[in-house]
This record gives structure tokens, sequence and C-alpha cells, in this order.
């Protein structure tokens, strides 16, 4: 056994092979289940996904604890982030639960896949070396392009998977190459050993290239501008499950490794990547917005939107502060519950006559469906910042957190974008609420939906009132990010 490996490795790392053991079990439970009762391996999914997360509960905690020579580290910034990834596998498996019945699709190989992507968003959370990122990431994108084109006789599914592969495996080579060039100059694949290397080398035009082809690569996991072209089909062609999961977990563990990358590997080089940053999420805030105003589908909206939530996101990864760092990641588990919670009434739409996807399917819906068109207009205010909604306290943080950073006009900018995002928000609870050219056949909230709408609402309100516990565990997991523990006291 090698000398660096000990116990405590497999214990740091039990919610990770507590999931992958549920994989592989539900491996062997599909090949023996029939397909009249294949819903019940989505509830197996959800099952263990949620004995991950009490081995995620057990195991937090304790001080950060680095393993297998400092490859992956155990510490509270993971822990929240992949507390969000468990959440999120766990809504999309209970949301896809009827969907898949009505597509005709088989659950087995589905419910696999997520919990394969989940995998991999966990390793990308903890990950400290280009190689476990790398992996994680893999693990995570070979997942999407499956499920992406999941429904085999939907045109539309096939030809989105084809483009987000293609575009992916462009985006992972520029990453690659970015991370080979620092490899090359510095010896190490170790974040916290490059730290180090780089700063003692100084700037060297390499290395800014380097810098370049990474920001490129996590702009595209990201759906920054200009690497977003594969967000708006990708959105409207995957199953809408499959949707909401990528726009929260993707999102969200791209995220987590793009803080890695910058602010424990390359704080020697943060002067030029905040300079990049600034300038993407302006550019990203702009365009995600306006481009969202003309859209009719309801799905390929919300893609538009959520390049637009992705500027507002790097607002804290620019402010570089332990207090930014925070913000970031309270908007995105705040976004998490918003985006659930829009795309489960988009799921309850579908029906066997009808997609339900467009705006003039929302026709009327207060009148068929008062609960769900009420859900809908808590979700659109939430999402366009308005109080005493959580999405209005998470953009609150973020722009005072750039405030705070005197980049005041980058806060200025954000504001101007929220109020211009009101209008296509609005624009969804003016046809709910005002139209009434219903179509197709009644919607139904099965049970299912209705606990995931429930549990997003109630967070979302809740939230807006009393955000204290969020914000302090945010913040307690900031501070055990690397060098940011060190950077100031919040």
């Amino acid at each position: 056994m090698p000398a660096w490996f000990s116990s405590k490795d497999l214990y740091s790392l039990a919610p990770e092979l507590v999931l992958t053991g549920a994989t592989l079990l539900l491996l062997i439970v599909n090949a023996f289940t029939p397909r009249a009762k294949q819903q019940m391996l989505s509830w197996l999914g959800v099952a263990g996904l949620a004995a991950s997360g009490l081995a995620l509960f057990l195991v937090a905690g304790g001080p950060p604890l680095a393993f297998a020579n400092g490859v992956v580290v155990l510490d509270a910034f993971g822990t929240f982030f992949k507390a969000i990834f468990l959440l999120s596998g766990i809504f999309t498996l209970i949301m896809s639960a009827k969907y898949l019945d009505i597509e005709g699709a088989r659950h087995g190989e589905y419910v696999v896949l997520v919990l394969g992507a989940t995998i991999g968003m966990m390793f990308m959370a903890g990950g400290t070396d280009f190689i476990t990122l790398f992996i994680g990431l893999e693990t995570m994108a070979i997942a999407f392009y499956i499920l992406v084109g999941l429904l085999k006789s939907n045109r539309q599914s096939n030809e989105a998977a084809v483009k987000y592969f293609l575009l992916g495996t462009f985006s992972l080579g520029l990453l690659l190459y970015g991370m080979s060039l620092m490899y090359g100059m510095t010896g190490t694949t170790n974040l916290h050993l490059l730290a180090i290397r780089i700063a003692e080398h100084g700037r060297d035009p390499w290395l800014v290239l380097a810098l370049i082809l990474v920001v490129a690569g996590m702009g595209f996991k990201i759906a920054a501008v200009p690497f977003h072209m594969w967000a708006p089909d990708v959105y409207e062609g995957a199953p809408t499950p499959i949707t909401a999961f990528l726009s929260v977990g993707s999102k969200a563990a791209s995220f987590a490794m793009l803080l890695r990358i910058f602010i424990e590997g390359l704080p020697s080089m943060a002067e030029d990547w905040k300079l990049l940053f600034y300038a993407l999420a302006i550019v990203t805030m702009t365009i995600g917005n306006v481009a969202a105003l003309t859209q009719t589908n309801i799905k390929r909206m919300l893609a538009y939107s959520s390049i637009a939530q992705a500027g507002y996101l790097l607002i804290g990864v620019i402010a570089g502060t332990p207090r930014g760092i925070a913000a970031m990641m309270i908007y995105l588990a705040i976004y998490g519950f918003m985006q659930f919670g829009a795309f489960t009434v988009i799921v309850m739409m579908r029906r066997a006559d009808i997609i339900g996807d467009e705006l003039k399917d929302l026709s009327g819906l207060v009148k068929r469906q008062p609960f769900g068109a009420v859900a809908m207009l808590i979700f659109m205010l939430s999402l366009g910042g308005i109080p005493p909604t959580a999405g209005f306290m998470g953009k609150f943080w973020l722009f005072s957190a750039a405030i705070d950073s005197q980049y005041i006009w980058l806060a200025v900018i954000g504001v101007l974008n929220s109020a211009i995002s009101l209008y296509y928000y609005l624009r969804v609870v003016v046809y709910m609420f005002f139209k009434n050219d219903p179509t197709g056949s009644e919607p139904k909230l099965v049970p299912s939906l209705a606990v995931v709408m429930i549990v997003a609402l109630v967070a979302t309100l809740l939230l807006g009132v009393y955000p204290r516990p969020l914000f302090e565990w945010a913040e307690a997991s900031a501070r055990t990010l690397g060098v940011l523990a060190s950077a100031a006291p919040f």
C-alpha cells in the first residue's frame, strides 16, 4: 500500500464511494427490471443520492483534509457545492419519474447517467489537481452528452447532443492545452504547488497564453459569452429535467472548478484573469438578457437567462474577496431553487398531446392550474431580483461585494441588466394571468412534481426573508478555499 494512502482517504471519499456503489448497483438492477416497473429505478436513484448526502453530512464539519498526495481535498467549500449537486440530482430524478413515461424513455440508463454526472461534479468541487479536475469534468461532460440526446426519436434532441458534443470537445481541448502549458512551465499539476511556482516564475507570455486558454475552456462550461453558442440549442433540445440539471448542477460544478483553479492555483496572476473575467461578465450579462427578450420558447428564454446569470456570478469571482466568493456561492444555491422551480412548471405542462415549452402554452394557466401559475410567478420575480424573494437577496449580496471591492461600475451594469431581465420574466406572467388561449389538455400537477415545486417555492420565499443560515454556511465554506483563508477577514 502506498505510503501516502491511509484509511482517512476512504473515509473522506465516503460520499463519492457511496454514490459510485449506488450507480453500479443500479446497473445490475436495471438488467433484471422489466420495462413496466422501470419507474422504480428513478426512486432507487433518489435513495442513492440521499445516502451519499447522509455520508457527506457525516464526514463534513472537520478541518480541511488533503489526501492522496493532495489530488483531492475534503473541506467546507467542497461540501457546500456537493450538497448543491446531490440536491440537484434528487430534484432531477423526482421531476423525471413521470416525464420519462410520457416520452417513452427507459429509466435505467437515464438514472445511471444522472448519478454518473453527479459523481463527476463532486470531484470537480473537491479536486486540487489539474488531473483530478479534468477527470471529474470529463465524467460529467460525457454523461451530459448522452443525456442531452436521450430522446432518440426527437430530431431536435439529437441535433442538440451533436452540437454539445462537438463544441464541448473543442473547449475541452483548449482547456487541456492551457493546463499542459502551465504544467510544462512549472512541472506540477497540483494547484497549491502551481501557485508557488508561478509566483516564483514571474510574468511570462506563455503563462498569459495558458491563462487565456484556461479562461476560454472554463468560459464554455459556464456558458459565458462568446462561448455560449451551445446553450440555447442544448437547453431547448434536451429532455426538460436534464435542461434543469444542466443549468444548475453543471454550472455550479464549473464555477467550483473555476474557483479552485483561479483562487487556489493562480492568485499571482489575479490582475490578468480579473481583467478577462471583467470583460466576460459585462458582455455575458448584457447579451444574455438582450437575446432573451425576443424568445418565445420558454426553455430557450431560460437558456439566455442562464447565460446572463453566469455574468452575475462572475462578479463574485472578480471581487476576489471572501465576501465576494461567499456571495457567489449564496447566489448559486438560490439560483438552483429558482431554476428547478421554473422547470418543474414546464415539465408539468408536458402532456401526451402537447410539448408545453412555448409561451403560448402558458396562456390562462392561472385558471387551469392556479398553484402552478402562482409558483411560476414567484420564480420569475425571484429570477428578476424582486424583493422579498431569495433572488433579490442573492443579487444584493453580489452587487454589494462588487462595490466593496471598488468595482462600482460592474455593480451598476449588473443592476441595469437586472432591470432589463424583468421584461421577459414578466412576459411569462402576462401569458399566465392575462391571456386566455389555452391549447391541449389540462395540465396536471402529479405528486412528484408537486414535491419539487413546493420545496423550491418554500426555499425561494424563506431565503428571501430569512437568509442568515445560508449566508453563514457560505461564509464559513468560503474561508476554507485554499489561499482564500488568509486573504482577508470577513
